[in-house]
């Protein structure tokens, strides 16, 4: 298969080449794109004209967006101490769940998996997820739709899912999980419900949802059990009830207006609140909330933070931070900040096989290439990761994908532990703002640290 054309340096999806070759550009150099009506802008106009539809993908934010690639360590030299990487001890372990829960749950990496469901994947890509997730001690999350006998079989610590639709809802799985999230909101799409179309909606998909098979479900965007934090309260309650205090209750919400949903998930009574950032993936949802609803991870820390500590519960109230993290800087970054841990699902994915370039003549078929591949609603994934066909699920090894997943999980880990020594911490959750500057005026207003050679904060006075 040809590579993808390349423009300014930027790749282009192979379905835009007739577009492009139609074009004058190659042979008059003098020619200028739009900046506003480009190449990709012009064909979702031609797209929009020619179905008279909205157009649905998975994935997540493709636009750039501030993030933490904006911000540096401050590495010790002469002021700081460093630890030595082979003989001195970065700790990892975290304890998830400490305000209420008799038993919280005590995680080895502060990077664990995040929300995503059965149906939206493959039963072979939830159980590798399970998989990889216990071999290195951290824990997992169902996502909607339910909780499969694989994915419960091989999760050493699951989180159930509560969703707004109760699809798959079950008292007594409810009752097995090692954690209850209570799903407000989703950083791909805050203030709207996902989409699981005809095509994956399988006999057994349809029995654990409670659905016709064949048929597009579209999950509900808030909660029919309450509508107001008061009412959301009494919600815990029951969940504390059905599980007997055992096991912590997260709440997670998509970033918005982080400062104040986060002081209501505190006096709801949550143990743990998870705040996904607009650079979380989704499995489908419209193209215009991807990338038009919420704010960037980075943004919303601080507020998340800020509100804990106004309220004495920064720490007590555990913080997960989700959306965009690919890296160990990217995690330590987020726990220099003030996170307790962060949660991964599209690079959870593509350390499973997602967009993986063996698959290239497969991806080639249906209209894309490796690294571009975004439909995941279509069910053909040739990765058999976001797929119900069983002859596509077959491609995914669970235990392979298992092994695969834990590797990564050990690079972020060992990433995060060698910067947090360089900048002489032995526990990461040792980070703090104070080693981080930002290298542009927007990350350092948003992160809320000083810009880079300066002592300057924008926004907190000269």
């Amino acid at each position: 298969m040809a590579a993808p054309n390349i423009r300014d340096g930027q790749p282009l999806n192979p379905i835009f080449e007739d577009l492009i070759m139609s074009n004058d550009i190659n042979v008059n150099p003098g020619l200028r794109e739009s900046a506003t009506f480009d190449r990709t802008t012009m064909a979702e106009i031609r797209r929009a004209a020619d179905t008279g539809i909205y157009d649905i993908r998975g994935f997540g934010a493709k636009r750039k967006l501030p993030h933490f690639d904006d911000l540096l360590f401050l590495g010790a030299s002469m002021s700081r101490y460093p630890l030595e990487g082979y003989r001195e001890k970065c700790n990892t372990q975290v304890t998830l769940g400490t305000r209420f829960a008799k038993k919280p749950i005590v995680i080895e990496t502060p990077v664990t998996i995040a929300g995503m469901s059965f149906g939206a994947l493959s039963a072979n890509a939830k159980e590798a997820l399970g998989r990889g997730a216990s071999i290195v001690g951290t824990s997992t999350t169902t996502g909607d739709g339910g909780m499969t006998p694989e994915e419960r079989g091989q999760s050493s610590k699951l989180v159930y899912q509560y969703l707004p639709s109760r699809y798959g809802m079950n008292p007594d799985d409810l009752r097995k999980a090692d954690a209850i999230e209570v799903v407000l909101g989703q950083g791909a799409k805050p203030g709207g419900g996902g989409m699981l179309l005809g095509q994956k909606i399988t006999d057994r998909v349809a029995q654990m949802r409670n659905l016709p098979k064949g048929i597009d479900q579209r999950s509900a965007c808030r909660h029919p059990d309450w509508t107001g934090p008061d009412d959301l309260a009494i919600k815990i309650q029951e969940l504390r009830e059905i599980t007997d205090w055992q096991v912590p209750i997260y709440i997670k919400v998509g970033a918005t207006r982080t400062y104040y949903d986060v002081k209501l998930a505190v006096k709801a009574g949550a143990d743990v609140i998870v705040v996904d950032g607009m650079q979380g993936g989704t499995a489908a949802t419209q193209d215009v909330f991807i990338e038009h609803v919420g704010i960037p991870t980075m943004a919303a820390i601080p507020q998340a933070v800020q509100a804990l500590q106004e309220m004495g519960m920064h720490r007590k109230v555990q913080l997960i931070v989700s959306g965009g993290i690919r890296n160990g800087a990217d995690v330590a970054k987020c726990m220099a900040l003030g996170a307790d841990a962060v949660a991964i699902g599209t690079a959870a994915l593509v350390a499973l096989g997602c967009n993986d370039p063996k698959w290239s003549d497969d991806y080639q078929k249906i209209g894309s290439a490796a690294g571009f591949y975004d439909d995941y609603q279509e069910g053909k994934d040739p990765a058999g990761i976001s797929t119900q066909d069983p002859d596509l699920m077959q491609r995914l090894d669970p235990v392979e994908g298992g092994r695969r997943l834990a590797n990564y999980l050990r690079v972020l880990t060992l990433e995060a532990q060698t910067l947090a020594r360089a900048c002489g911490k032995n526990d990461l959750r040792n980070l703090e703002p104070e080693d981080l500057v930002a290298l542009t005026v927007e990350s350092a207003a948003m992160a809320r640290v000083p810009l880079a050679g300066t002592s300057w904060i924008p926004g907190q006075g000269f």
